[in-house]
């Protein structure tokens, strides 16, 4: 294995940054990991993951076995820098970059010339400008102007494109771009991840290279959007929907996707909201899609307080909290909300199904109503069934399971 004389401080351990380190440490780099919550900390320290992602245990448990990753709460000094937080939104879809900001503040005191610092996390339009100028408060010796030829570092974007299950496969294999503050920033980011990555590495713009990542993803929303509206559509009309789109797609170039209970994850149901908030007046189509797939939940609830008002007492399973399949993921999982609102909402036993983690979410487990069980414990009390996340666990149930329950299966597991 290649050995490089660069080390690197990976900022965030969370589902992108944790891959990047281990992946990273494993290719022969030295990698300071580091992240504000001590349990991660912790973790990591150990040897352990706190998140499910298929094959990761044996990589991390291999770097930090081989001193290649350490952990810490505080940067230090490296190489090359790579800034992986949170970059969640607010209540008016706002984005929130104070996680990135924190992140930037925090290393710039280690800072020397010469240094890469990469942005992966999905960011609005101009954020890496934005780094550009923080860099510049806390480091006057190196900007404001970064790219200055006498104390210069280089500063690039490069979204990350990972499929969720998939990660350590796709860290390698997909495509990368590669958008620098300058061009000399893009081609110091493009050679370092040319060292670990089997793509094609693409070089532009800062600004193209954010907007890269939030166009595909605004792409795949309006898609979903259009397969949850028929959806609609065919509920209202009487139509089987699952039916429709198979025979949809029959047409040599019709590819219209599957609706579900809506959107969830970090990505997809996050990053359309940084474009329409940077260009509203001319993003009117992604916000609709985003206004039907935030929409799609409620449909759910509705439907299920429908059918219980059938039973006395109704004991409602639903089957799935992950925002996808055969993943641990709970963020902005739409059957994550839409379990907390029937309990909320309803009179009625809530179980939460979940095989993918250990204990109930926090979200749940102060509701009275709500029991966290096991598949077969849920089959045999429901009398509502509510499948939303199509996880294979679930695929394996017996149609004779279902006999005498009340199904409602928003990914069409059972059609």
């Amino acid at each position: 294995m290649a050995r490089f004389d660069k080390s690197i401080c990976v900022l965030g351990l969370g589902y992108i940054g944790l891959p990047t380190a281990s992946l990273l440490a494993t290719r022969g780099y030295t990698v300071l990991g580091v992240d504000v919550d001590s349990r991660v900390v912790g973790a990591v320290q150990a040897g352990n993951l706190h998140f499910h992602e298929p094959d990761l245990d044996i990589l991390v448990a291999s770097a930090v076995g081989s001193g290649q990753l350490t952990a810490d709460h505080v940067p230090a000094p490296a190489d090359i820098y790579i800034i992986a937080v949170p970059t969640p939104f607010a209540d008016d879809h706002a984005p929130d970059m104070s996680h990135v900001e924190a992140a930037t503040r925090a290393l710039a005191a280690h800072l020397r010339p010469g240094n890469l610092v990469i942005l992966e996390s999905t960011s609005p339009v101009g954020t890496t400008e934005r780094i550009a100028g923080w860099i510049g408060e806390e480091r006057p010796d190196l900007g404001p102007d970064v790219t200055r030829s006498d104390a210069r570092i280089f500063l690039a974007h490069s979204p990350e494109r990972v499929l969720p299950g998939r990660v350590l496969q796709e860290l390698v294999v997909n495509d990368r771009i590669v958008g620098g503050i300058d061009t000399a920033s893009a081609e110091a980011g493009a050679a370092f991840y040319r060292t670990f990555t089997t793509g094609t590495v693409f070089t532009t713009r800062a600004r193209t290279a954010e907007l890269s990542k939030l166009a595909e993803n605004a792409f795949r929303d309006v898609n979903i959007a259009y397969a949850n509206e028929l959806s609609l559509i065919c509920d209202r009309l009487g139509v089987n929907v699952w039916e429709l789109i198979q025979l949809a797609n029959r047409h040599p170039r019709v590819n219209i996707l599957q609706p579900g209970p809506g959107v969830g994850g970090h990505c997809i149901a996050v990053d359309p909201w940084f474009i329409v908030h940077s260009a509203p007046e001319q993003s009117r189509l992604i916000q609709t899609a985003r206004e039907v797939n935030d929409a799609k939940p409620r449909w759910v609830i509705d439907q299920v307080r429908s059918a219980a008002d059938r039973f006395k007492d109704p004991v409602i399973a639903c089957l799935g909290l992950a925002f996808k399949a055969n993943i641990d993921d709970l963020r902005e999982s739409p059957a994550l909300a839409i379990t907390a609102a029937l309990a909320e909402e309803c009179s009625a036993k809530i179980l939460a199904v979940e095989p993918f983690v250990d204990e109930c979410p926090a979200s749940l487990s102060a509701l009275l109503n709500v029991e966290f069980v096991g598949v077969d414990e849920a089959l045999d009390r429901a009398d509502i069934l509510l499948l939303l996340v199509d996880h294979d666990r679930f695929k394996l149930i017996e149609r004779e399971q279902l006999a005498r329950k009340v199904l409602i299966d928003t990914r069409g597991v059972f059609r």
